[in-house]
């Protein structure tokens, strides 16, 4: 094989876009350099060692870069947001900022999945190769919305993606949902995952019995962390707050409840088992709950008829000698009450907190996808001392100027391509609503990158160069903020790591941003 020629691709030879860089606008040398007849013989060196470097054709493209390089913005920094930028870095020569408005990256990988999940947090590690990519960059610190629009966004960028997912609850909206001791599931789990808007929580855990509203898997994660005992948590990355309020905590039985029945249920078959498996905890399912079950599960697809087998063998099933055993010393108690819906929190005599909760009994209608639970007229009160609502996230409108739909708390789009505003994208939970898992997101997330990367394709995104973040970073300086970048983060990744080896834990997570701030130097 013949070696490879380096040589000097003659400026006459491109088609001529622009004129030639001049003596004054030549990369190679600063302007000083240039005037300075002095310095004209090393300059002239310093261009034939650059030349000799450079393949037939590269120059050009490497002068060209800056204009050349599409400039995308990520709004989001959880999975969805990871994983859009991911495939646009994959996949096209873009440029991509990753905007959060955390201090700090991985959105509900790291305050979502529950501290005894370790395994499914190991996603961190392919969202740091992600942001370590030169082509890529994280902000956080920056509430898009307040501290710069998205218009202004949408100016500085060739294309903007929203990616925020789904930072708000579905309300229960009954009598009572404000009384103490009514908390959100979300809520909740941001308290023991870290989330600095939920260090302030402090739930009073000294009641014998709590009530999980929705039979997802956030209520069985909340159930199972309330029960596990707590010497099983104080190797995970919970807050030593909430390990601490948890090892204080008298709450011996939890109620999970559903509007529906078991074959209705939205957990999965991994969730449910870890129940089961609970040490120091025993399950109490009713066998009539599970009437004729066998026989309705024969034609559902595979997953779903795993989960209904496990859960007919849990009910039915006289448990082996060993199972027996530990249920009959466990301490602590779960269970699944089905065809319930929450009608009021019923308050304490004293009417300052909650006390029980009236749950109208209800019967299904309907046939397929078309089903829906209808209430009977009979209620029945049970009493309890903690309510946590886990009947869904929703999204939240970031800005005036994005569409939004209230009812499905979605952004209206087409395959991610936001309806009507040409150049906004949007991935994930604010794209499709909160469902799925994490690989559900990143699917769905690719997808959004794929639709993005064909418009650039198709000239359908505007032309010419886009300052990128140097426009946002002059506005965030006019206007006080503080972006902390992925560096910065790993400053803060290395105290949390430093803090929790004391206590042999993973990391303990910072919790206050002016203290992360302070940590920064800022």
């Amino acid at each position: 094989m013949a070696p490879r020629c380096w040589r000097w691709w003659p400026w006459s030879a491109w088609p001529r876009t622009r004129p030639p860089p001049s003596e004054s606008t030549q990369t190679f040398g600063n302007s000083d350099e240039v005037r300075d007849p002095a310095n004209a013989k090393a300059l002239r060196k310093k261009r034939r060692r650059a030349q000799m470097r450079v393949k037939p054709g590269k120059l050009r493209f490497l002068l060209d870069t800056e204009e050349q390089t599409p400039q995308i913005c990520v709004v989001g920094s959880g999975p969805a947001g990871f994983y859009t930028a991911q495939h646009l870095l994959k996949h096209s020569q873009a440029h991509v900022d990753i905007y959060e408005k955390q201090l700090v990256p991985f959105g509900l990988v790291r305050f979502g999945v529950a501290p005894d999940h370790p395994e499914v947090k190991n996603v961190i590690n392919t969202f740091t190769r992600t942001a370590h990519s030169d082509r890529c960059a994280f902000h956080g610190n920056v509430v898009v919305g307040r501290d710069v629009t998205v218009q202004e966004l949408r100016d500085a960028y060739h294309a903007v993606v929203l990616s925020y997912g789904a930072e708000d609850h579905k309300a229960l909206e009954i009598p009572g949902e404000e009384l103490p001791g009514v908390f959100s599931a979300r809520a909740f789990v941001g308290w023991y995952n870290g989330l600095p808007e939920n260090r302030e929580l402090a739930p009073d855990l000294s009641c014998d019995t709590a009530v999980v509203l929705g039979q997802g898997n956030v209520a069985l994660d909340v159930a199972r962390i309330l029960l596990t005992p707590p010497e099983h948590l104080e190797k995970t990355d919970i807050t030593e707050a909430a390990l601490g309020a948890l090892r204080q905590s008298q709450v011996k039985t939890v109620w999970i409840v559903g509007r529906r029945g078991a074959l209705q249920v939205a957990f999965t078959i991994k969730e449910l088992r870890e129940m089961i498996q609970l040490p120091g905890t025993r399950p109490i399912l009713d066998p009539a709950d599970f009437l004729g079950l066998q026989d309705r599960i024969k034609e559902v697809p595979r997953p779903r008829k795993r989960l209904m087998e496990l859960l007919l063998r849990a009910a039915t099933e006289k448990p082996g000698v060993a199972e027996a055993a530990r249920w009959a010393s466990a301490s602590r108690a779960w269970g699944l009450r089905f065809f319930r819906s929450p009608q009021q929190v019923l308050p304490s005599p004293d009417g300052r907190r909650a006390a029980g909760i009236r749950l109208a009994v209800t019967r299904l209608e309907g046939v397929g996808e078309a089903t829906r639970a209808v209430p009977t007229g009979d209620v029945e009160d049970l009493p309890c001392g903690l309510v946590l609502s886990s009947i869904g996230y929703k999204s939240r409108p970031i800005d005036p100027s994005v569409p939004f739909d209230p009812k499905l708390g979605v952004i209206p789009n087409m395959e991610g391509r936001v309806v009507d505003v040409p150049g906004l994208y949007c991935s994930g939970w604010v794209k499709r609503g909160p469902t799925g898992v994490i690989t559900t997101t990143m699917t769905d997330s690719f997808v959004t990158g794929q639709i993005l990367l064909q418009d650039l394709k198709a000239g359908l995104l505007p032309s010419g160069p886009r300052p990128g973040y140097a426009a946002v970073k002059a506005l965030l300086g006019s206007r006080g903020v503080w972006p902390v970048s992925f560096s910065d983060w790993e400053k803060l990744d290395a105290e949390e790591v430093s803090r929790g080896q004391g206590a042999g834990k993973p990391r303990e997570k910072l919790l206050d941003p002016q203290e992360m701030l302070r940590l920064l130097g800022r």
